[in-house]
Protein backbone atom coordinates (compact mmCIF):
# COMPACT_ATOMS: atom_id res chain seq x y z
CA UNK A 1 0.00 0.00 0.00
CA UNK A 2 2.74 2.42 0.96
CA UNK A 3 4.69 1.52 -2.20
CA UNK A 4 1.60 2.27 -4.28
CA UNK A 5 1.20 5.63 -2.57
CA UNK A 6 4.81 6.53 -3.31
CA UNK A 7 4.35 5.52 -6.93
CA UNK A 8 1.67 8.20 -7.28
CA UNK A 9 4.14 10.73 -5.92
CA UNK A 10 6.88 10.13 -8.50
CA UNK A 11 8.84 13.06 -9.84
CA UNK A 12 11.01 13.35 -12.94
CA UNK A 13 14.66 12.44 -12.27
CA UNK A 14 17.28 15.15 -12.31
CA UNK A 15 21.02 15.23 -11.82
CA UNK A 16 21.14 18.98 -11.30
CA UNK A 17 22.86 19.81 -7.99
CA UNK A 18 21.59 22.65 -5.82
CA UNK A 19 23.41 25.06 -3.52
CA UNK A 20 20.71 25.08 -0.86
CA UNK A 21 17.35 23.54 0.03
CA UNK A 22 14.54 24.16 -2.53
CA UNK A 23 11.68 26.32 -1.27
CA UNK A 24 9.19 23.46 -1.37
CA UNK A 25 11.53 21.38 0.79
CA UNK A 26 11.96 24.23 3.26
CA UNK A 27 8.17 24.62 3.45
CA UNK A 28 7.80 20.92 4.25
CA UNK A 29 10.36 21.10 7.07
CA UNK A 30 8.56 24.21 8.35
CA UNK A 31 5.28 22.31 8.63
CA UNK A 32 6.92 19.27 10.21
CA UNK A 33 8.60 21.45 12.84
CA UNK A 34 5.35 23.33 13.46
CA UNK A 35 3.46 20.11 14.12
CA UNK A 36 6.21 18.72 16.33
CA UNK A 37 6.44 21.72 18.67
CA UNK A 38 2.86 22.99 18.62
CA UNK A 39 1.69 20.77 21.47
CA UNK A 40 4.07 22.36 24.00
CA UNK A 41 2.00 25.50 24.79
CA UNK A 42 -1.25 23.49 24.62
CA UNK A 43 -0.51 20.77 27.17
CA UNK A 44 -2.33 22.49 30.03
CA UNK A 45 -5.28 23.49 27.81
CA UNK A 46 -5.70 19.95 26.48
CA UNK A 47 -5.54 18.53 30.01
CA UNK A 48 -8.20 21.00 31.13
CA UNK A 49 -10.40 20.46 28.10
CA UNK A 50 -10.35 16.68 28.36
CA UNK A 51 -10.45 16.63 32.15
CA UNK A 52 -7.27 14.59 32.62
CA UNK A 53 -4.04 15.18 34.62
CA UNK A 54 -1.18 17.07 33.00
CA UNK A 55 1.10 14.06 33.40
CA UNK A 56 -1.28 12.02 31.22
CA UNK A 57 -1.28 14.59 28.43
CA UNK A 58 2.51 14.76 28.63
CA UNK A 59 2.54 11.07 27.71
CA UNK A 60 0.65 12.00 24.54
CA UNK A 61 3.49 14.33 23.59
CA UNK A 62 6.11 11.71 24.45
CA UNK A 63 4.21 9.16 22.32
CA UNK A 64 4.42 11.53 19.37
CA UNK A 65 8.17 11.96 19.87
CA UNK A 66 8.68 8.22 20.29
CA UNK A 67 6.80 7.42 17.07
CA UNK A 68 8.67 10.25 15.35
CA UNK A 69 11.96 8.69 16.40
CA UNK A 70 11.21 4.98 15.97
CA UNK A 71 9.94 5.48 12.42
CA UNK A 72 13.19 7.08 11.23
CA UNK A 73 15.09 3.93 10.17
CA UNK A 74 12.10 2.87 8.05
CA UNK A 75 11.98 6.22 6.25
CA UNK A 76 15.74 6.16 5.74
CA UNK A 77 15.66 2.77 4.04
CA UNK A 78 12.58 3.71 1.98
CA UNK A 79 14.12 7.01 0.86
CA UNK A 80 17.29 5.18 -0.21
CA UNK A 81 15.13 2.67 -2.07
CA UNK A 82 12.33 4.80 -3.60
CA UNK A 83 13.66 8.36 -3.49
CA UNK A 84 13.69 11.32 -1.13
CA UNK A 85 10.88 13.36 -2.67
CA UNK A 86 8.52 10.43 -3.06
CA UNK A 87 8.84 9.51 0.60
CA UNK A 88 8.31 13.09 1.77
CA UNK A 89 5.20 13.62 -0.38
CA UNK A 90 3.62 10.31 0.59
CA UNK A 91 4.19 10.81 4.31
CA UNK A 92 2.93 14.41 4.22
CA UNK A 93 -0.38 13.17 2.82
CA UNK A 94 -0.64 10.49 5.51
CA UNK A 95 0.32 13.00 8.22
CA UNK A 96 -2.36 15.40 6.99
CA UNK A 97 -4.98 12.68 7.45
CA UNK A 98 -3.72 11.88 10.96
CA UNK A 99 -3.75 15.58 11.81
CA UNK A 100 -7.37 15.86 10.75
CA UNK A 101 -8.25 12.92 13.01
CA UNK A 102 -6.40 14.65 15.88
CA UNK A 103 -8.53 17.75 15.40
CA UNK A 104 -11.72 15.70 15.67
CA UNK A 105 -10.59 13.34 18.47
CA UNK A 106 -13.39 12.95 21.06
CA UNK A 107 -11.16 11.80 23.92
CA UNK A 108 -7.63 11.26 25.15
CA UNK A 109 -7.22 7.74 23.73
CA UNK A 110 -8.16 8.75 20.19
CA UNK A 111 -6.10 11.93 20.46
CA UNK A 112 -3.04 10.01 21.65
CA UNK A 113 -3.43 7.41 18.90
CA UNK A 114 -3.81 9.98 16.14
CA UNK A 115 -0.88 12.04 17.44
CA UNK A 116 1.32 8.94 17.48
CA UNK A 117 0.39 8.23 13.85
CA UNK A 118 1.00 11.87 12.92
CA UNK A 119 4.40 11.75 14.61
CA UNK A 120 5.37 8.60 12.72
CA UNK A 121 4.57 10.15 9.33
CA UNK A 122 5.79 13.69 10.02
CA UNK A 123 8.99 12.01 11.18
CA UNK A 124 9.96 11.31 7.59
CA UNK A 125 10.13 14.95 6.51
CA UNK A 126 13.10 16.55 8.28
CA UNK A 127 15.67 13.70 8.08
CA UNK A 128 14.79 13.00 4.45
CA UNK A 129 15.13 16.70 3.70
CA UNK A 130 18.55 16.69 5.38
CA UNK A 131 19.49 13.73 3.22
CA UNK A 132 18.31 15.59 0.13
CA UNK A 133 20.70 18.40 0.99
CA UNK A 134 23.46 15.86 1.65
CA UNK A 135 22.83 14.35 -1.80
CA UNK A 136 22.89 17.65 -3.67
CA UNK A 137 25.29 19.97 -1.85
CA UNK A 138 29.05 19.44 -1.63
CA UNK A 139 30.62 18.78 1.77
CA UNK A 140 32.30 22.19 1.87
CA UNK A 141 28.98 24.03 1.54
CA UNK A 142 26.78 21.54 3.35
CA UNK A 143 26.67 23.11 6.82
CA UNK A 144 25.69 26.46 5.28
CA UNK A 145 22.92 24.78 3.30
CA UNK A 146 21.74 22.90 6.37
CA UNK A 147 21.68 26.20 8.26
CA UNK A 148 19.23 27.50 5.65
CA UNK A 149 17.05 24.45 6.19
CA UNK A 150 17.27 24.95 9.94
CA UNK A 151 16.06 28.52 9.48
CA UNK A 152 12.84 27.16 7.99
CA UNK A 153 12.57 24.68 10.83
CA UNK A 154 13.17 27.47 13.35
CA UNK A 155 10.40 29.57 11.85
CA UNK A 156 8.04 26.62 12.16
CA UNK A 157 9.12 26.11 15.76
CA UNK A 158 8.65 29.79 16.66
CA UNK A 159 5.21 30.02 15.07
CA UNK A 160 4.19 26.71 16.65
CA UNK A 161 4.92 27.85 20.18
CA UNK A 162 3.53 31.36 19.62
CA UNK A 163 0.64 30.81 17.21
CA UNK A 164 -0.30 27.48 18.78
CA UNK A 165 -0.72 28.96 22.23
CA UNK A 166 -2.59 32.04 21.02
CA UNK A 167 -4.96 30.16 18.70
CA UNK A 168 -5.64 27.47 21.28
CA UNK A 169 -6.38 30.19 23.85
CA UNK A 170 -8.66 32.24 21.56
CA UNK A 171 -10.41 29.40 19.72
CA UNK A 172 -9.63 25.79 20.59
CA UNK A 173 -6.64 23.45 20.54
CA UNK A 174 -8.39 21.41 17.84
CA UNK A 175 -8.08 24.31 15.40
CA UNK A 176 -4.29 24.15 15.74
CA UNK A 177 -4.12 20.50 14.68
CA UNK A 178 -6.47 21.22 11.77
CA UNK A 179 -4.20 24.03 10.60
CA UNK A 180 -1.16 21.76 10.65
CA UNK A 181 -3.02 19.07 8.68
CA UNK A 182 -4.10 21.52 5.99
CA UNK A 183 -0.56 22.87 5.59
CA UNK A 184 0.84 19.34 5.24
CA UNK A 185 -1.56 18.59 2.40
CA UNK A 186 -0.63 21.83 0.63
CA UNK A 187 3.08 21.04 0.93
CA UNK A 188 2.58 17.59 -0.60
CA UNK A 189 0.92 19.27 -3.59
CA UNK A 190 3.62 21.96 -3.87
CA UNK A 191 6.41 19.35 -4.04
CA UNK A 192 4.96 17.58 -7.10
CA UNK A 193 7.60 19.12 -9.43
CA UNK A 194 10.62 18.79 -7.12
CA UNK A 195 13.21 16.56 -8.85
CA UNK A 196 14.70 13.49 -7.24
CA UNK A 197 18.46 13.75 -6.55
CA UNK A 198 20.80 10.97 -7.68
CA UNK A 199 21.52 8.36 -4.99
CA UNK A 200 23.52 5.18 -4.60
CA UNK A 201 21.69 1.94 -5.46
CA UNK A 202 20.48 -0.21 -2.57
CA UNK A 203 22.12 -3.64 -2.75
CA UNK A 204 20.00 -5.13 0.03
CA UNK A 205 18.31 -3.93 3.18
CA UNK A 206 20.42 -6.10 5.51
CA UNK A 207 23.70 -5.04 3.95
CA UNK A 208 22.51 -1.44 3.86
CA UNK A 209 21.68 -1.40 7.57
CA UNK A 210 24.89 -3.24 8.40
CA UNK A 211 26.95 -0.57 6.64
CA UNK A 212 25.63 1.97 9.12
CA UNK A 213 25.35 -0.10 12.28
CA UNK A 214 28.89 -1.50 12.02
CA UNK A 215 30.42 1.97 11.81
CA UNK A 216 31.59 2.93 15.30
CA UNK A 217 31.69 6.63 14.46
CA UNK A 218 28.12 6.49 13.22
CA UNK A 219 27.06 4.77 16.46
CA UNK A 220 28.86 7.46 18.46
CA UNK A 221 27.01 10.24 16.63
CA UNK A 222 23.71 8.44 17.24
CA UNK A 223 24.51 8.23 20.95
CA UNK A 224 25.26 11.94 21.10
CA UNK A 225 21.98 12.65 19.31
CA UNK A 226 20.07 10.58 21.90
CA UNK A 227 21.47 12.60 24.80
CA UNK A 228 21.01 15.89 22.94
CA UNK A 229 17.38 14.99 22.26
CA UNK A 230 16.80 14.28 25.95
CA UNK A 231 18.58 17.38 27.24
CA UNK A 232 17.47 19.91 24.66
CA UNK A 233 14.23 18.89 22.94
CA UNK A 234 12.64 16.78 25.64
CA UNK A 235 13.21 19.16 28.53
CA UNK A 236 12.44 22.26 26.45
CA UNK A 237 8.93 20.89 25.78
CA UNK A 238 8.04 21.70 29.39
CA UNK A 239 9.22 25.32 29.44
CA UNK A 240 5.71 26.60 28.62
CA UNK A 241 4.14 24.29 31.20
CA UNK A 242 6.55 25.68 33.82
CA UNK A 243 5.32 29.19 33.12
CA UNK A 244 1.68 28.12 33.18
CA UNK A 245 2.27 26.49 36.57
CA UNK A 246 3.25 29.96 37.76
CA UNK A 247 -0.02 31.53 36.57
CA UNK A 248 0.98 32.62 33.05
CA UNK A 249 -1.65 32.08 30.33
CA UNK A 250 -1.12 29.59 27.51
CA UNK A 251 -0.94 32.40 24.96
CA UNK A 252 1.78 34.30 26.83
CA UNK A 253 3.70 31.11 27.68
CA UNK A 254 3.66 30.16 24.00
CA UNK A 255 4.93 33.57 22.96
CA UNK A 256 7.72 33.36 25.55
CA UNK A 257 8.94 29.96 24.40
CA UNK A 258 8.71 31.11 20.78
CA UNK A 259 12.00 32.85 21.57
CA UNK A 260 13.58 29.45 20.86
CA UNK A 261 12.68 29.80 17.19
CA UNK A 262 13.89 33.39 17.16
CA UNK A 263 17.17 32.22 18.66
CA UNK A 264 17.56 29.49 16.06
CA UNK A 265 16.91 31.98 13.25
CA UNK A 266 19.42 34.50 14.52
CA UNK A 267 22.15 32.11 15.58
CA UNK A 268 21.76 30.02 12.38
CA UNK A 269 22.80 33.07 10.40
CA UNK A 270 25.86 33.40 12.63
CA UNK A 271 26.71 29.71 12.24
CA UNK A 272 26.42 30.08 8.49
CA UNK A 273 29.02 32.85 8.56
CA UNK A 274 31.33 30.98 10.93
CA UNK A 275 31.15 27.58 9.19
CA UNK A 276 34.48 26.97 7.50
CA UNK A 277 36.20 29.66 9.56
CA UNK A 278 35.98 27.89 12.91
CA UNK A 279 36.63 24.18 13.54
CA UNK A 280 33.45 22.16 13.96
CA UNK A 281 34.38 21.09 17.46
CA UNK A 282 34.48 24.73 18.58
CA UNK A 283 30.97 25.31 17.19
CA UNK A 284 29.81 22.33 19.24
CA UNK A 285 31.49 23.79 22.33
CA UNK A 286 29.72 27.13 21.89
CA UNK A 287 26.36 25.40 21.50
CA UNK A 288 26.87 23.23 24.55
CA UNK A 289 27.81 26.23 26.67
CA UNK A 290 24.61 28.00 25.62
CA UNK A 291 22.48 24.98 26.55
CA UNK A 292 24.15 24.70 29.95
CA UNK A 293 23.79 28.41 30.67
CA UNK A 294 20.17 28.48 29.53
CA UNK A 295 19.02 25.68 31.79
CA UNK A 296 21.13 27.04 34.63
CA UNK A 297 19.27 30.36 34.45
CA UNK A 298 15.78 28.86 34.46
CA UNK A 299 16.72 26.34 37.17
CA UNK A 300 17.55 29.30 39.40
CA UNK A 301 14.33 31.19 38.75
CA UNK A 302 11.28 30.44 36.61
CA UNK A 303 9.72 33.62 35.30
CA UNK A 304 8.70 35.22 32.04
CA UNK A 305 12.05 36.97 31.52
CA UNK A 306 14.20 33.98 32.44
CA UNK A 307 12.22 31.62 30.19
CA UNK A 308 12.61 34.01 27.25
CA UNK A 309 16.38 34.21 27.83
CA UNK A 310 16.62 30.44 28.25
CA UNK A 311 14.62 29.81 25.06
CA UNK A 312 16.93 32.16 23.13
CA UNK A 313 20.02 30.38 24.47
CA UNK A 314 18.57 26.97 23.67
CA UNK A 315 17.97 28.24 20.14
CA UNK A 316 21.64 29.10 20.02
CA UNK A 317 22.55 25.67 21.34
CA UNK A 318 20.42 24.06 18.64
CA UNK A 319 22.02 26.20 15.93
CA UNK A 320 25.63 25.61 16.99
CA UNK A 321 25.59 22.09 18.42
CA UNK A 322 22.78 20.37 16.57
CA UNK A 323 23.65 21.71 13.12
CA UNK A 324 27.22 20.47 13.66
CA UNK A 325 26.08 17.03 14.79
CA UNK A 326 23.61 16.61 11.93
CA UNK A 327 26.23 17.71 9.39
CA UNK A 328 28.49 15.07 10.92
CA UNK A 329 25.67 12.52 10.52
CA UNK A 330 25.47 13.20 6.77
CA UNK A 331 29.17 12.29 6.44
CA UNK A 332 29.76 9.23 8.64
CA UNK A 333 28.26 6.74 6.13
CA UNK A 334 27.89 8.52 2.77
CA UNK A 335 27.14 5.29 0.89
CA UNK A 336 23.98 4.87 3.01
CA UNK A 337 23.34 8.51 3.84
CA UNK A 338 19.56 8.28 4.06
CA UNK A 339 19.70 5.43 6.54
CA UNK A 340 22.44 7.09 8.63
CA UNK A 341 20.57 10.39 8.89
CA UNK A 342 17.39 8.50 9.73
CA UNK A 343 19.09 6.67 12.62
CA UNK A 344 20.48 10.01 13.80
CA UNK A 345 16.99 11.53 13.86
CA UNK A 346 15.60 8.40 15.49
CA UNK A 347 18.11 8.65 18.32
CA UNK A 348 17.37 12.36 18.73
CA UNK A 349 13.62 11.96 19.13
CA UNK A 350 13.70 8.73 21.10
CA UNK A 351 15.91 10.63 23.52
CA UNK A 352 13.39 13.47 23.67
CA UNK A 353 10.54 11.00 24.24
CA UNK A 354 12.40 9.30 27.09
CA UNK A 355 13.09 12.67 28.70
CA UNK A 356 9.48 13.89 28.42
CA UNK A 357 8.14 10.64 29.88
CA UNK A 358 10.64 10.71 32.75
CA UNK A 359 9.89 14.37 33.42
CA UNK A 360 6.12 13.87 33.60
CA UNK A 361 5.94 13.18 37.37
CA UNK A 362 8.23 16.15 38.11
CA UNK A 363 6.04 18.41 35.97
CA UNK A 364 2.87 17.12 37.62
CA UNK A 365 4.26 18.15 41.03
CA UNK A 366 5.71 21.48 39.80
CA UNK A 367 9.32 20.34 40.32
CA UNK A 368 10.47 22.29 37.27
CA UNK A 369 13.56 23.82 38.90
CA UNK A 370 14.92 20.34 39.63
CA UNK A 371 14.08 19.21 36.11
CA UNK A 372 15.96 22.09 34.48
CA UNK A 373 18.87 21.64 36.88
CA UNK A 374 19.26 18.02 35.78
CA UNK A 375 19.27 19.13 32.14
CA UNK A 376 21.94 21.72 32.93
CA UNK A 377 24.14 19.07 34.56
CA UNK A 378 23.72 16.57 31.71
CA UNK A 379 24.68 19.15 29.09
CA UNK A 380 28.25 19.23 30.44
CA UNK A 381 29.30 15.61 29.66
CA UNK A 382 27.34 15.80 26.39
CA UNK A 383 29.37 18.79 25.25
CA UNK A 384 32.74 17.47 26.39
CA UNK A 385 32.20 14.09 24.71
CA UNK A 386 31.01 15.67 21.45
CA UNK A 387 33.93 18.11 21.32
CA UNK A 388 36.64 15.55 22.06
CA UNK A 389 35.27 12.93 19.68
CA UNK A 390 34.75 15.37 16.84
CA UNK A 391 38.39 16.47 17.14
CA UNK A 392 39.50 12.81 16.89
CA UNK A 393 37.20 11.83 14.00
CA UNK A 394 39.36 10.66 11.05
CA UNK A 395 37.12 12.40 8.53
CA UNK A 396 37.45 15.81 10.17
CA UNK A 397 38.92 18.57 8.02
CA UNK A 398 38.54 21.24 10.70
Amino acid sequence: MFEALMTTCQDPPSAQPVTGPPRALSAATFVSSFDRFVISPMLVLIASGLGVPLSTVVVTASGYFLAYGLSQPLWGVLSDRFGRVRVIRATLLAAALAGAVSAAAPGLVSLAASRIVAGAFFGAVVPTSLTYVGDTVTAGRRQRALSDLMAAMATGTALATAFGGVLAHLLDWRAVFATSAACAALCAFAMRALPEPPRAPVAGVGRHLGTVLRDRWALLVFGLAFVEGAVLLGTMTLLAAALQANGVSAAVAGLATAAFGVGVLGFSLLVKRLAGRMPVWSLIAVGGAQICLGYGIVAGRIGLATVVVTALLLGGGWSFMHSSLQTWATSVAPQARGTAVAFFAAALFIGSSVAVTAAGPLAQHDRFALLFGIACALSVPLTLTAVLCRRRWPGATS
